[in-house]
């Protein structure tokens, strides 16, 4: 189906949680981004499509939309680590079959937040709190920096609001428990979740 064809269909979304729109191309896991002026229109060739809006889709790191299931997938209970599963397991999620479409990305995601355990020829992950903690420092180390190249004055703000900004984005993507506390306790910086966290969303590339 071409892309204009369908745009007068109704389409209902339920969905716990925010909106949001992705892309998986070529094993590329994109954000879909959009942006209305109050009037235009594009002009495509001798089509004229009246909807005027600007479509823009970003690279996103997949383990910031498949950490949760990798989390749900271990069925930890109290102090244990949880248990070691096989990728169609973890990735069979009751009610969402979109998610299997997404096995060859999260299996390289895999490879960053999990430990693996192979018996024979197959393989057996469970995601690895310490991982995921270098992960989210990392992430944070590049969203610091990224800012930096977006606004000047980035350069002269104390190194607290930089921080306080780049785990504000982050937290748009995870929950507060446990990653985000994790996070924020592993830098010192706790006192980031008792700020308000409702400044306008900034524009940094949460690409690996």
């Amino acid at each position: 189906m071409a892309w204009w064809e369908g745009v007068d269909e109704t389409r209902v979304l339920i969905a716990q949680g925010n909106k949001a729109c992705y892309l998986c191309v070529d094993g590329v896991l994109q954000e879909l981004h959009w942006f209305k002026q109050s009037n235009g229109s594009w002009f495509i060739g001798d089509y004229v499509c009246e909807d005027g809006r600007l479509y823009t889709a970003t690279p996103i790191d997949p383990i910031f939309i498949l950490l949760r299931v990798f989390e749900e997938a271990r069925m930890k209970k109290g102090n244990e680590p949880g248990k070691f599963r096989q990728l169609d397991e973890i990735m069979y999620i009751q009610g969402f079959p979109g998610y299997q479409s997404l096995s060859s990305v999260a299996e390289k995601a895999m490879a960053v937040v999990c430990d693996l355990k192979e018996v024979g020829s197959s393989k057996f992950f469970r995601i690895d709190d310490m991982k995921v903690l270098k992960w989210l420092c990392y992430k944070v180390q590049q969203l610091k920096q990224t800012l930096q190249t977006l606004d000047k004055n980035y350069a002269a703000r104390d190194e607290k609001d930089t921080l306080f900004d780049a785990v504000s984005i982050m937290r748009e993507y995870l929950k507060d428990e446990p990653w985000i506390n994790l996070l924020c306790n592993k830098l010192s910086t706790v006192f980031l979740l008792d700020r308000h966290f409702s400044q306008p969303r900034k524009t940094a590339s949460l690409n690996s």
